[in-house]
């Protein structure tokens, strides 16, 4: 038998098993032997295919598994409820300062208040949400509110 079809019928046994354990490692094994059937496949002798077998399969393990595992045990950070709204962009329906006005929150009309206290916030000014607080949005203008 062929020693490149010996490496390809490896590398699909290490596939298989890691379709049925999906541990990552045995994916990574099958990968080093697909180099082995390339290096086979080009005619050099066993020791170069051992050796290419080896050196991919030390590489793949030290440099790409802790990446992947990495990446495979990170969760993207899904903000839900009101930890969603901040840094949404609203609009002021009613003024907005130290005393509550309404804000259209994407399509929800929420209470808010200005950020800086000091500051009043014509309507029709588009905001950014700062914080939820209670059921109070704390807004800030886009645009600079102080003249140059």
């Amino acid at each position: 038998m062929e020693s490149w079809l010996l490496w390809l019928i490896i590398a699909a046994v290490l596939g298989t098993a890691e379709l049925m354990t999906a541990t990552l490692d045995l994916l990574l094994l099958a990968v080093a032997a697909l180099a082995a059937a390339g290096v086979a496949g080009l005619g050099l002798g066993t020791g170069l295919q051992l050796l290419a077998f080896a050196v991919t399969a030390a590489a793949m393990i030290t440099l790409v598994r802790p990446v992947a595992r990495r990446h495979l045990r990170s969760h993207p950070q899904l903000r839900t409820g009101v930890a969603a709204l901040i840094g949404r962009e609203a609009v002021v329906l009613t003024p907005c300062g130290r005393d509550p006005g309404r804000v259209r929150i994407g399509g929800e009309e929420w209470s808010a208040r200005a950020y800086d206290p000091d500051l009043l916030i014509p309507a029709g000014t588009r905001v950014d949400v700062f914080a939820i607080e209670g059921v109070t949005a704390l807004v800030h203008p886009q645009e600079d509110p102080w003249p140059n």
